[in-house]
């Protein structure tokens, strides 16, 4: 269930209301750093896997990928 424009108001003036004017740029700032840094550890994370993979011999996403989208042919 799609929100509408009234509800996204009604629950912008609640958290005006709760947390206030001044905090509410702080909040703000906070959750967009704590999403940089999710993402930042997340594609850390995806570069890891594939360098240990690439070192280990392994196959890569790509070809893993790309296996299992060839039929077999049985």
């Amino acid at each position: 269930m799609p929100m509408g424009g009234l509800e996204v108001i009604i629950i912008l003036v609640i958290i005006l209301l709760f947390f206030g004017a001044k905090r509410i740029p702080q909040l703000a700032r906070s959750l967009g750093t704590g999403a940089r840094e999710l993402k930042k550890a997340a594609s850390e994370d995806a570069d890891e896997g594939e360098t240990k993979a690439a070192s280990e011999g392994g196959p890569s996403d790509q070809d893993r990928d790309r296996v299992e989208r060839e039929p077999r042919a049985e």
